[in-house]
């Protein structure tokens, strides 16, 4: 399995950034797959997640209405579209699969966002 984000980088209050995930390695299709972060000084928080299908989404209350997350199957790519960013927003971000019942996880992409 491998799970290879990117999009990430430095933005201003306010803005927005679009983080993608390719997946790899399994059957991306048939998997639900979230974004976390971390921020430092601070435990891995879940941001969301998407049906395998991508018909459904749930997002922690701290970005829900600023933060969607999409997926394309046939890309075996998952978004996480980011606006109104706040400087709290500042973490790594992290893509996540749990195929065989195992979590994976990417490299992550830095966000920071400052002015």
């Amino acid at each position: 399995v491998q799970l290879v984000e990117s999009g990430g980088g430095l933005v201003q209050p306010g803005g927005s950034l679009r983080l993608s995930c390719a997946a790899s390695g399994f059957t991306f299709s048939s998997y639900v797959m979230r974004w976390y972060r971390q921020a430092p000084g601070k435990e891995r928080e879940l941001v969301g997640h998407i049906s395998s299908g991508g018909g459904s989404t749930n997002y922690a209350d701290s970005v829900k209405g600023r933060f969607t997350i999409s997926r394309d199957n046939a890309k075996n790519t998952v978004y996480l579209q980011m606006n109104s960013l706040k400087p709290e927003d500042t973490a790594v971000y992290y893509c996540n699969a749990r195929p065989w019942a195992s979590d994976y996880w990417g490299q992550g992409t830095q966000v920071t966002v400052s002015s």
